[in-house]
């Protein structure tokens, strides 16, 4: 089996709650899409998606798979896409770094291999290992009132964990914690999501004003070793995200213990074959992972999905349902969001097909000679 005609769309993604504020004074309310669709000569289709937060979160510009496309593409025509560890060679030795610009090409060819194979990804992932796996909303920067209103709502369908949105004041955020948590039921988890807003200084200043209430501490401060200044004075658990930027990270952490959970985007990480090693790495070591992505419609929250129900379940913090923060779409099918829990597609590959009426016509096509 060979790739012989590879296509890139992109789509614009309106967030359902018309605003999304996070960190430090960063919002977005549309959020731009890049699709990838690759053909092969035995009439297998597959796609993957990289959607980023806004158009520079952690580096990612929307831009960036149309931009890193040309380099990739021609290295991989002609090559088989069920090869995914030599698909992964082929691209990190084609162009260094940039690996959110490469996960959607890689997604595309496990969903192809998926396919070929007649299993779904979780499958080839190792199998399901969690049935349906537990989500968690995020409630974006509001005034307080709003953001009670909206737990009530996500509470309402089934959600049990919930992020909360801080990093902007750190003022405000103290009593933005202590307005939510309190409100918590018995079987609820709240994360407070600075997004790596906060001074260390003032991320100290908040770990302490609220010691007294059960909630996790995400991604205070910008760096690692500011987290970890953060981590010698706080009692709270703490989530790192943006940091974790491939297998190094995490193995930093381990030797550190530097965090209790660690959310592993699968784009911030460099698609799922790369995600999957740090994932195992983790949870060998017997810390929890978060199963994510920057943003997304359908194609990256199928991708995702998968990566959440092969993750062992006792580690598995949560997931989210990306695709249901958008009031467009990028493909049809994917996984299931109901009463909570995210539930991976059991169709072969990843679930999904390209929403061609919604992506649109192509912005850039490369084919075989």
């Amino acid at each position: 089996m060979k790739i012989t005609r590879i296509h890139i769309y992109q789509t614009e993604l309106p967030y359902v709650g018309g605003r999304y504020g996070w960190g430090a004074g960063n919002a977005i309310d549309t959020a731009i899409a890049s699709v990838v669709v690759i053909d092969t000569d035995a009439g297998l289709q597959g796609c993957g998606e990289f959607t980023p937060c806004g158009e520079n979160y952690m580096v990612a510009h929307s831009n960036g798979v149309p931009a890193i496309a040309p380099l990739l593409a021609p290295h991989l025509l002609g090559r088989d896409p069920r090869q995914v560890a030599r698909i992964e060679q082929i691209m990190d030795h084609a162009i260094q770094g940039h690996g959110y610009a490469k996960a959607p090409f890689d997604a595309a060819c496990w969903d192809i291999l998926g396919q070929a194979c007649d299993q779904p990804v979780w499958m080839l992932l190792g199998g399901k290992l969690t049935d349906g796996a537990p989500m968690y909303r995020v409630a974006p920067q509001k005034p307080i009132d709003e953001t009670i209103a909206e737990l009530n709502r996500h509470r309402a369908a089934g959600y049990r964990q919930f992020q909360i949105k801080v990093g902007s004041d750190w003022t405000a955020d103290i009593d933005r914690i202590r307005a939510t948590v309190p409100l918590l039921e018995p079987d609820e988890i709240a994360m407070a999501d600075a997004n790596q807003g906060w001074r260390v200084d003032d991320a100290i200043r908040v770990a302490r004003a609220t010691s007294d209430l059960d909630y996790i501490l995400e991604q205070p401060c910008r760096t690692y070793e500011e987290c970890q200044q953060v981590r010698r004075v706080a009692r709270q658990p703490m989530k790192l995200d943006e940091c974790i930027t491939g297998i190094r990270a995490a193995q930093r952490i381990v030797a550190d213990r530097g965090s209790e959970i660690c959310c592993l985007k699968i784009s911030n990480l460099g698609g799922l074959s790369k995600a999957r090693r740090v994932r195992d790495y983790l949870v060998d070591n017997r810390l929890a992972v978060v199963a994510e992505d920057t943003w997304g419609g359908e194609i990256a929250s199928a991708t995702l999905s998968h990566f959440a129900a092969s993750t062992p379940e006792e580690y598995l913090q949560n997931t989210t349902d990306l695709m249901n923060y958008n009031t467009r779409s990028t493909g049809i099918g994917g996984p299931v969001a109901a009463n909570g829990k995210l539930f991976a597609p059991d169709t072969p590959g990843l679930g999904v097909t390209a929403d061609f009426k919604s992506l649109g016509s192509p912005v850039a096509e490369w084919n075989t000679p």
